[in-house]
């Protein structure tokens, strides 16, 4: 039953007021519009809702049922306004993100620190996937932002940002390799063992274009759908991979690992790409964790400026 929120007022008034005269002057109306109103009321209900006492007007039993029915009714209403207006005010909330693995160093170190610290109560729910998954999120709506390497074409994802990203050559610190100063050819990497992604990863499908162009055949040695093992296997000195820098950002400052730049053209104009779906409505957060992942992290900055410090939020 659908009762107009109109006539649960001039109910609510009347009782309140103890004579429809007065909650007609209250609500600024006629007397008869306040009865007519009360008596559809009824007349809906099949009850009677109020009657007459020596000191004013009170509910019947039916009444008193309706009038605890609009006082819940009432404390949903304003709970919906306040939570709306924290929505607004992005003091509540949430955001998917659905990454590639080489992503989470860079994402969870210094951008995600300063945008929680600035809107604790936005919950951010971060998922792991390859290329395939990361589109398949975005399209079916499951995540609001992507973050993959190796473009893949989509007519539903919009790029928000893209940054070139060259993939390198990621080698122990005391591998004979990182003392030469010209770029790595494929033929001097595939004389070395080789853990790489697996087939489902873009850094994967990019590396198996690259050498099948080529027409060399590589040394793979492991493959894996774990970034925490590539690097592992290349600092135990194991062997070598393939990774854009900013996947192994910490490791580069920290000297545990070393990287080179290979001479291959797909390699140099590969990318980092956020990505949305086209058309779809984007929280408020979402647009400010967008533009604050875009300053921050270092996979949408120029790798030749990737030292220097973004603006921080206002």
């Amino acid at each position: 039953m659908d009762i107009p929120h109109q006539r649960l007022v001039y109910f609510r008034v009347t009782l309140e007021s103890g004579s429809v005269r007065r909650a007609a002057a209250r609500l600024d109306i006629a007397p008869s519009a306040v009865s007519r109103q009360i008596s559809l009321l009824e007349e809906a209900l099949g009850a009677t809702l109020m009657e007459r006492q020596r000191d004013g007007i009170s509910p019947t039993p039916v009444g008193e049922m309706l009038l605890e029915y609009c006082e819940r009714r009432g404390a949903l209403d304003e709970g919906f306004i306040a939570s709306l207006e924290a929505y607004q005010r992005l003091e509540t909330g949430k955001i998917s993100l659905t990454v590639g693995e080489g992503f989470v160093s860079d994402l969870v170190a210094s951008p995600l620190h300063e945008f929680t610290q600035l809107y604790a109560g936005i919950q951010l729910d971060i998922h792991i996937a390859g290329t395939s998954g990361i589109i398949d999120a975005i399209v079916g709506d499951h995540s609001h932002i992507g973050l993959m390497f190796h473009e893949r074409t989509h007519p539903q994802l919009r790029f928000w940002a893209s940054s070139p990203q060259p993939l390198m050559a990621i080698l122990p610190p005391d591998h004979p390799l990182t003392s030469q100063t010209s770029p790595l050819t494929l033929t001097q990497l595939s004389d070395q063992p080789m853990a790489m992604w697996d087939t489902t990863h873009g850094v994967r499908q990019m590396v198996d274009q690259a050498f099948q162009q080529s027409r060399i055949v590589p040394r793979l040695a492991m493959n894996t759908n774990s970034m925490v093992i590539l690097a592992q296997y290349v600092r135990s000195g194991m062997g070598i991979t393939l990774l854009p820098a900013f996947a192994v950002a910490h490791d580069l400052e920290a000297g545990t690992l070393v990287a080179r730049p290979v001479d291959n053209a797909l390699f140099q104009r590969s990318q980092a790409h956020m990505v949305t779906r086209v058309g779809r409505q984007q929280p408020k957060a979402s647009i400010l964790l967008l533009r604050h992942l875009q300053r921050w992290m270092q996979a949408f900055r120029d790798p030749a400026s990737a030292s220097d410090q973004p603006t921080p939020l206002p």
